[in-house]
């Protein structure tokens, strides 16, 4: 029988202090029921419990940990940024090598100016792409998450040509009445609202491959009609890479699906595991940002010098195992960057994940989608395609409780909710993959 009993004393103290025990919701249990555990050790594909307890952890901090945890390299940046001073509030060198490097990796990048987080990268892009276009109105994606700004805590009105209602309390209804929700993947309600908003809306925001309901992916020529629409309407395209950008490919979800955004917001593996975020794109569109232009953004942290170690020893590990070709592609000016190693392993795994997991669903009848771009993965239990919220959230829910709960126990740690992303590193390994598959075979078979 496994224990439990530090964690569970833990987040009985938590409660007292902390509202909902936790600092952030994603963290508790409330979608599956139980009580969180408290980690304190991580290491590759693996993290430990207070109580002891080992799990292979496909949650890698949410992202970030794309090379597993506790990397050598990136610890040992860390700590020799440290010795010369956690934060300084005046420009350091680190900030300029980051920038380079973004700008070399994503193709849409001119310019890039580095924040704390995904949330701050997404609400200043969106500022941003007011300023720039002279415009209001900004349309956003039913599912997709862009951090908790005020005027993106939105549900959708009750047609697609409405706008949306704060989907938080403390947001004031005037806040979010120029964010229009819409359906993702529906061209139809795009085009209806762009028609309805004839030179009113300053841009769109969008994961390009949806993370915060599951996991859903373009329909074909999808991200083509979007870039076109808003190019054709004068309007911003921006991507929200924050979980995406240097995961799904070396230059993002745009490099794997060829689109080129006017914006672009990341955050997760360019810090390496520390707080961060940046957002950038055209040089025109940036120079608005003060000190140059009317549109104001500034954070006392930005730039952190142990951020940017940590995320400039991650992706230059990532680059190291692309290879020479990588080194050789920009030293000619190429940009492209396909084919590489620490990606091809990843998308082994991914692809050995997908067809164990529908092969086990198969064996046991079970109706399961199991949606996957990348290391990224999401198993809905239905049987109809999930290409959107609507169809997220006809998936079995209670049946899902007693999975996650199932493979916790077998040792497996999956998101506490079935409405967000799996991950896999470079640290997982081919037996780490077999024991999940063989872990959901049996969960499956005894539903």
């Amino acid at each position: 029988m496994i224990s439990h009993a530090k964690s569970e004393a833990l987040f009985a103290e938590a409660l007292k202090y902390i509202p909902g025990g936790v600092n952030s919701p994603v963290r508790a249990f409330r979608a599956v029921g139980g009580q969180p555990f408290f980690v304190n050790k991580a290491k590759g594909a693996r993290v430990w419990d207070v109580d002891g307890n080992e799990y292979i952890d496909y949650v890698c901090t949410w992202g970030p940990a794309v090379l597993g945890h506790a990397h050598p390299k990136i610890i040992k940046a860390v700590q020799q940024a440290a010795e010369n001073g956690t934060s300084f509030g005046i420009p350091n060198p680190f900030e300029v090598t980051m920038a380079k490097l973004i700008c070399a990796a994503v193709p849409s990048v001119q310019k890039v100016r580095l924040c704390n987080s995904g949330t701050e990268a997404c609400m200043s892009a969106i500022r941003l792409a007011r300023g720039f276009t002279k415009r209001d109105k900004i349309i956003k994606f039913d599912g997709c998450y862009h951090g908790h700004a005020d005027s993106l805590l939105v549900k959708a009105g009750s047609g697609a040509l409405t706008f949306g209602h704060p989907d938080s309390a403390g947001v004031p209804a005037a806040f979010t009445q120029h964010t229009i929700v819409l359906p993702f993947n529906d061209v139809a309600a795009v085009k209806a609202a762009f028609d309805a908003n004839k030179g009113q809306i300053a841009g769109i925001i969008l994961e390009p491959v949806p993370g915060n309901a599951g996991l859903y992916l373009p329909q074909p020529g999808y991200l083509e009609f979007l870039r076109k629409i808003t190019s054709d309407d004068g309007a911003l395209l921006i991507f929200d890479e924050v979980m995406t950008g240097f995961r799904l490919a070396w230059g993002g979800a745009q490099e794997r699906f060829g689109i080129r955004p006017d914006l672009s917001c990341f955050g997760k593996i360019i810090g390496g595991g520390l707080p961060v975020g940046a957002f950038g794109g055209r040089a025109e569109i940036m120079d608005c940002l003060a000190p140059l232009g009317p549109v104001y953004q500034a954070g006392t942290l930005s730039g952190n010098p142990l951020a940017m170690a940590a995320g400039l020893a991650a992706l230059e590990e990532l680059r190291g195992e692309v290879g020479q070709a990588v080194r050789l592609t920009e030293q000619s000016g190429s940009l492209s960057h396909s084919g590489t190693d620490a990606y091809a392993h990843l998308e082994q795994l991914g692809a050995q994940l997908e067809a164990g997991m529908k092969n086990a669903a198969k064996s046991a009848k079970v109706a399961v989608q199991f949606n996957r771009c990348g290391s990224m993965f999401c198993a809905y239990f239905t049987d109809r395609r999930v290409h959107n919220l609507a169809d997220a959230m006809q998936s079995d829910r209670e049946r899902f409780k007693k999975f996650f709960h199932g493979m916790l126990a077998e040792g497996i740690y999956l998101a506490p909710s079935q409405f967000e992303v799996g991950f896999i590193s470079t640290t997982h390994s081919e037996m780490d993959i077999e024991r999940t598959v063989t872990a959901s075979a049996k969960l499956m078979a005894a539903f």
